[in-house]
Formats: C-alpha cells, sequence, structure tokens
C-alpha cells in the first residue's frame, strides 16, 4: 500500500510539472499599439488606416487615433470621471471637457454588453488569447481576442470592454457594412511619462460637450 501511494503521488507531481503554466502578470502601467482600418464592404473603396495607441498608468488612460486626415486623442480619469477631447481636423485644434455625466452619455453605446466565450483560442504578440464576442444595444457586434496572461487594475480605460477579463489584443467592430478591425503591433510594459496625462493649456480651441455634440465632432 505503502509502494503504491508512493507512485501514485509521483505520478501526479508529474502530471502537474507537465501541465502549462499560465503566467499572470500585474502591471499598473502598459502600452498597447494598434494597427487600425475601416472598411465598408465596397470593392471600389479603400479602407482608411491608421494607428491608435493606448497608454494606461494607474488610474489613469490615454487613447490615441492617428491618420493622415485627422487625429483624436481622449484623456480619462476614472478616480474624477472627468475627461478630455483632443480633436486635430482640417487645421483646427479642438479641447473637448467631458465631466462624468457627458463620459457615461458618450459611452452608452457600451453599457450591458456581455462577451461570451467561442472557445477558440490563438497566440498574439507571445500571449496566449481566447476568442470572445459581443454585442451592443444597437446591434453592433464585437469580436475580440484577449489574453489573460495581463491585468491592469484600471477597468475603465477602454469603456467598451468594461465587462472584459482581459486586455484585447486583436478585435473588431461590425455594423451593416462598416468593419473596424484593430491589431496589435506593440506591448509594452515599461514606465509613462506623468506629462503624457497633461491637459494643454494653450494652442487648442475649447468647445464645450453639447456644442460638439451640434457638429457631431464629440464622437
Amino acid at each position: 500500500m505503502k509502494l503504491l501511494t508512493m507512485i501514485t503521488t509521483a505520478g501526479t507531481l508529474f502530471i502537474l510539472n507537465m501541465a502549462p503554466v499560465t503566467a499572470q502578470k500585474k502591471v499598473s502601467e502598459l502600452t498597447l499599439a494598434y494597427d487600425y482600418s475601416v472598411g465598408d464592404g465596397k470593392p471600389s473603396q479603400g479602407s482608411e488606416n491608421a494607428t491608435h495607441t493606448v497608454y494606461i498608468k494607474g488610474n489613469k488612460s490615454r487613447s490615441e487615433i492617428a491618420s493622415a486626415l485627422f487625429s483624436s486623442t481622449v484623456i480619462y480619469d476614472a478616480n474624477t470621471g472627468f475627461g478630455v477631447i483632443l480633436k486635430e481636423v482640417s487645421g483646427q485644434k479642438l479641447l473637448i471637457r467631458l465631466n462624468p455625466d457627458n463620459w457615461k452619455e458618450r459611452n452608452r453605446l457600451y453599457d450591458g454588453v456581455v462577451y461570451k466565450s467561442t472557445g477558440e483560442a490563438r497566440e498574439i504578440a507571445g500571449y496566449k488569447c481566447q476568442k470572445a464576442t459581443g454585442q451592443t444595444k444597437s446591434g453592433a457586434t464585437i469580436t475580440v481576442f484577449y489574453t489573460k496572461d495581463l491585468l491592469v487594475e484600471n477597468k475603465e480605460w477602454d469603456p467598451a470592454f468594461h465587462g472584459l477579463d482581459g486586455i484585447p489584443l486583436e478585435y473588431e467592430f461590425n455594423q451593416g457594412p462598416i468593419q473596424i478591425k484593430y491589431r496589435i503591433s506593440r506591448v509594452s510594459l515599461n514606465p509613462i511619462p506623468a506629462s503624457k496625462f497633461d491637459i494643454p493649456k494653450s494652442g487648442y480651441r475649447e468647445m464645450s460637450y453639447e456644442e460638439s455634440k451640434k457638429t457631431n465632432i464629440g464622437g
């Protein structure tokens, strides 16, 4: 009996040692750089290509989208609930401040999105990823490959993924013929300067959130 117990224990230890181990890394600072493209399903129309970079430092986040035609930056403080949108379009530089109610209204599209696993897995940028899908109230579908290898305390860095238990490394939004794709190009765990989250004090024309809605600039 003693020999059988030893053999069983040894076998169990062997199996445990052979089993894959998922190393989760909790980080307070994270930079995610994506390639971003928009298509409308028409063969004659080219897609709009851009870069999308996200900086997360504690409870602050900064999201930048830049293309040859425009640039848009959103800075958000999850501690206070206040945010700022910086836009450069046709030579104009605009600054739009958002209070907590404005922020909720702007991101209401993602309220109630629940992600369901498809069971599919893939390795992206060296991280193990799982595939999940979700749907917004407007009927847009979100397909995402996300990793649990990286964890951040700030769950408010992107309202679209508030209910996702991980970091998205590849995802796309589909609504009708419109398809928006994001593909990770760089993941960095290096420290981010606090100045990255400073709000410009000059050089921008300030516009209220209500004014931006009328001109469809605050989207």
